[in-house]
């Protein structure tokens, strides 16, 4: 019997079905195969590429963080580039850092926001995302790494650089939002790399102002792919596979493609999105860790006087330490800088996309960050770590870094790496997605803002979300780093700069408010 046209139709339909169906389960076992593939093949590339860039990042590292010897300590250049920056501004602003602290809380809860002003996110989500760039796995691991080579006095410079720095953060986040750029389609890209061009260009300028601002979206740009991103992505599988007894040994790869997907439905939604997420990451992590850390050191209530004691005896006479009192003075103030990042210039990326028609607001809003990073969650971390030693004298073993910190909460509570573990992935997953924007406005200064090529960043930066789990790049981290820090140089220069407007700025808006000008939106 001669078949139908209808039953004709529907064998070609079948047909197809089948084909593609076959298409599909080929697609995805070569997909399948290519990831079983990909680890071994990352093995050996991540062998080549260190072996070509380990001679570059060697050198590239001894010019960034060129050290000078003072009294037997070895103090880098570029530390002391950023802390007498932060010297400066504290005495040009007139100790804004103490002055602005209660009206940078009011803003922060939206006292003096306006809903119809220009920009993305409000000043809390823009404060939640710049702390969640710069609280990290340093904050817990870095701070016992420089109490271990600096001593307990190490923890009293380290506050006072976090003092110092929130001035910087004031500078450098005011002229963020000054001189930002407002889009047509209501978003807004602002940062270092903005207001070293304009500023420069009103002072004529020009080309110098064009060359640091592009050399600062490279810097911030590499930046966002190392330190911001691989490295944070690597250290929470190394967290992960910790807890879980190495069973997730030779699975980075997996761990990494999860964590990308993740990220990447993050920041697909931009600022917007990315803020979100922060303003229930942020202060959840910071609580959950602070509250434990607390904890711990009320268990430890009979050795606080001494822990403390230890802080300020240590912080001028540095006992045990290289340099003595000044080597202490470097650890505790290098810790900083490093956790802080003021004068680094990332965090006025952020800020720069708050919803404000008044710059110096942002300038305030930003003083809380060095002071939750710094000042609170390192020096809770350094009172863990001080307490637990005098509590029991090498608790800690050979121990240092994360290991050590864990050990000491471990004192009090054995399950605490579990937690702990979480925090660590947390602060790296807040970390990356805070980045992420870091970079992708050093990209869309250097390439464009169009969607296209914003997602080709996006995109970029997730496969190496997933190539930090994979890889173990320690030279291209190293030079990454090393641009992080470089990128300072021009950021404080052209704060010098421009601090005279940032000064009229404060001094304008301080007048308008003492007279009752800007009103208050909330709780009248």
């Amino acid at each position: 019997m001669k078949p139908t046209n209808h039953v004709v139709k529907n064998h070609v339909v079948l047909r197809r079905a089948i084909r593609a169906r076959h298409a599909i389960t080929a697609a995805l076992a070569a997909a399948f195969s290519a990831l079983l593939v990909l680890p071994v093949q990352a093995a050996g590339i991540d062998a080549t590429i260190n072996s070509k860039t380990a001679p570059v990042a060697e050198w590239f590292g001894k010019v960034v963080f060129f050290k000078i010897p003072i009294f037997g300590a070895n103090l880098p250049l570029v530390v002391l580039w950023l802390i007498a920056g932060a010297v400066y501004f504290t005495w040009y602003m007139k100790f804004v850092n103490l002055r602005g602290f209660r009206h940078a809380i009011e803003l922060a809860r939206g006292d003096y926001a306006d809903p119809k002003s220009a920009g993305e996110v409000s000043h809390f989500q823009a404060l939640a995302t710049a702390v969640s760039g710069t609280v990290g796995i340093g904050n817990i691991g870095g701070v016992a790494v420089a109490v271990t080579i600096g001593g307990p006095g190490a923890t009293f410079w380290l506050i006072l650089a976090g003092f110092l720095g929130m001035s910087t953060k004031f500078v450098e986040c005011t002229l963020g939002v000054k001189y930002r750029n407002e889009n047509p389609d209501g978003s807004v890209s602002g940062g270092p790399m903005y207001y070293l061009r304009k500023g420069f260009d009103d002072r004529g300028m020009t080309q110098f102002g064009k060359y640091i601002g592009g050399f600062y979206a490279i810097g911030i740009f590499i930046g966002a792919l190392g330190i911001g991103n691989m490295f944070q992505s690597n250290q929470a599988y190394v967290q992960l596979n910790h807890v879980a007894g190495g069973a997730l040994d030779g699975l980075g790869w997996l761990v990494g493609l999860i964590l990308a997907g993740v990220v990447f439905s993050v920041i697909v939604g931009g600022i917007k999105s990315i803020a979100k997420v922060t303003e229930k990451v942020v202060p959840f992590m910071a609580v959950f860790y602070c509250v434990f850390a607390i904890i711990v050191i009320l268990l430890n209530y009979a050795s606080i006087p001494a822990a403390v004691g230890n802080i300020f005896t240590g912080a001028f006479t540095g006992e045990g330490v290289a340099g003595g009192a000044l080597g202490a003075m470097i650890i505790g103030f290098q810790r900083a800088v490093f956790s802080n990042e003021a004068g680094i210039g990332s965090a006025s990326i952020a800020h720069s996309a708050v919803r404000t028609d008044e710059p110096v607001t942002e300038g305030y809003v930003s003083l809380l960050e060095p002071f939750i990073d710094t000042i609170v969650i390192c020096t809770i971390t350094a009172l863990v770590i001080g307490t637990s030693q005098v509590a029991q004298p090498g608790f800690a073993g050979d121990a240092t870094g994360v290991a050590m910190t864990s050990m000491a909460f471990e004192r009090q509570f054995s399950w605490f790496p579990y937690p702990l573990a979480l925090a660590a992935v947390l602060f790296a997953f807040s970390t990356m997605i805070a980045w992420s924007y870091y970079g992708l406005k050093g990209w869309s200064y250097l390439f464009g803002e169009s969607p296209r090529m914003q997602t080709t960043y996006k995109v970029i930066f997730c496969a190496f979300v997933a190539l930090g789990c994979m890889v173990q790049l320690g030279p291209l981290l190293d030079i990454s780093d090393a641009f992080v820090f470089l990128i300072c140089v021009p950021n404080i220069l052209g704060l010098y700069f421009l601090a005279p407007i940032v000064k009229a700025e404060m001094e304008d808006y301080m007048r308008r408010l003492e007279s009752g000008e800007i009103r208050k939106f909330k709780n009248v």
